[in-house]
């Protein structure tokens, strides 16, 4: 019987020839910790490290980007311990201007196919996005990977999710995950390494891939690996026979089918992302703010389609529209290419690369009784701020800032 993907992946870490269930200790090609929790990862380090705290420092770094530049005191004190630790240890720190950790781990090709990341960010697992591994993990266990270069894992059950169909025009890979977590509501793929197949995935984009894996976490599943197609292996410049895929005679112990032939784009409601409906049952609801960023939505595909839209049209009277690139190299890139000023003119506000609301950060928070889309990833009360936030794709938050309520793509591309 063949090897599912997370099977083979776990194997060639150390894992020997593990199968599901099996307990093993795997080697981590990349030891990261963000500036959440990463000051704990150091008090452990210097508590328990002894002299030589970091197995290997060309594999171990710090990523800031829950609260970059910080703007309170306990932030500020949390990354200057840690950027303090860094130099004592010769290590690299990306700072409060790189952005998202998980997304400069892909830019900066270490997480290429079939390689292991851990870290303090809860989706980590975005990494099975370019089909490998990723986890976010607890201070203690970061601080043990930065230490010996190795954590456990018990290898997760696999289950296969095949998408059939193509979508329509307008519909993103945004509404294709939001389709997933309404399929998948009642816990099927909880605990469990989800590779995903179909027509649809052969031509996705990278930045595609990156915002179906990023919304693993909410449908319950331990990571969504989304084998390679030519874009992801172009974009590290390797070859299929460089990458790791499932054997094609693996038996999964579940085998699902998902409809997206026609798609419409979707929203979530809050207070779940697993509360989707049709956005076109949604209009009649008006919006005080937009969010368009987060490691979900924030690439620059992501945000470059949002300048499209909003380039002549103007956010609706009331409502503030609130853009965060993932990335540095996303907002220079962003920057020379004309497309923040389409944002700026348009009446968004543009902040530095980060994770922006979506982590409690400084920019995207609302307060009671405040109604915002999102492109993020959660919707629960207080993860960001106290109002109502409802989640959907680019299309659907340009619109909505432009039309000053829930409205989907195609009614925006009716105003002038």
């Amino acid at each position: 019987m063949g090897r599912s993907l997370i099977e083979k992946i776990m194997s060639s870490h150390g894992g020997e020839d593990c199968r599901a269930g099996d307990v093993v200790w795997i080697d981590i090609d990349n030891r990261t910790a963000r500036d959440f929790a990463g000051a704990s990862v150091v008090g452990n380090l210097e508590k328990y490290g002894g002299d030589s705290p970091i197995a290997e420092r060309s594999k171990t770094f710090f990523t800031f980007d829950c609260n970059v530049p910080a703007n309170t005191i306990p932030y500020a004190n949390n990354q200057q311990r840690i950027r303090i630790f860094a130099r004592k240890n010769d290590l690299k720190v990306y700072d409060v201007d790189a952005g998202i950790g998980s997304h400069v781990v892909i830019e900066e090709k270490f997480a290429k196919p079939g390689t292991t990341t851990v870290g303090t960010d809860s989706h980590l697992n975005i990494m099975g996005s370019v089909g490998a591994f990723g986890q976010g993990m607890g201070d203690v266990d970061i601080a043990y990977a930065f230490k010996t270069g190795k954590v456990w894992f018990e290898v997760p059950e696999s289950i296969r999710v095949t998408l059939d169909g193509m979508p329509t025009a307008g519909t993103e890979a945004k509404d294709i995950a939001l389709a997933m977590l309404r399929r998948f509501s009642s816990h099927e793929l909880l605990g469990k390494s989800v590779e995903i197949y179909g027509p649809w995935l052969k031509n996705a984009s990278l930045e595609d891939c990156v915002t179906l894996s990023s919304l693993a976490t909410e449908m319950g599943a331990i990571i969504a690996l989304i084998p390679p197609n030519d874009n992801v292996l172009d974009f590290f410049g390797i070859t299929r026979n460089e990458a790791v895929y499932a054997d094609s005679d693996t038996a999964y112990l579940e085998d699902y089918s998902l409809d997206i032939d026609g798609l419409e784009p979707l929203i979530a409601a809050p207070p779940s992302p697993t509360n989707v409906y049709p956005v076109s049952e949604k209009t009649d609801v008006k919006v005080d703010g937009v969010f368009i960023g987060s490691c979900t939505n924030g690439t620059y595909q992501d945000l470059k389609y949002a300048a499209e839209l909003l380039k002549g049209r103007k956010v609706a009277p009331g409502v503030m529209l609130k853009v965060v690139p993932a990335t540095r190299a996303t907002w220079a890139r962003l920057l020379d290419e004309g497309l923040l000023k389409d944002i700026f003119d348009a009446g968004g506000i543009v902040s530095n690369a980060g994770c922006g609301g979506c982590a409690s950060g400084q920019i995207g928070m609302t307060g009671e009784g405040e109604v915002q889309v999102s492109t993020s990833n959660r919707n629960f009360k207080g993860k960001q701020g106290k109002g109502n936030t409802y989640l959907a794709g680019i299309g659907t938050a340009a619109a909505s800032a432009v039309l000053g309520r829930i409205a989907s793509v195609h009614e925006l591309k009716e105003v002038l």
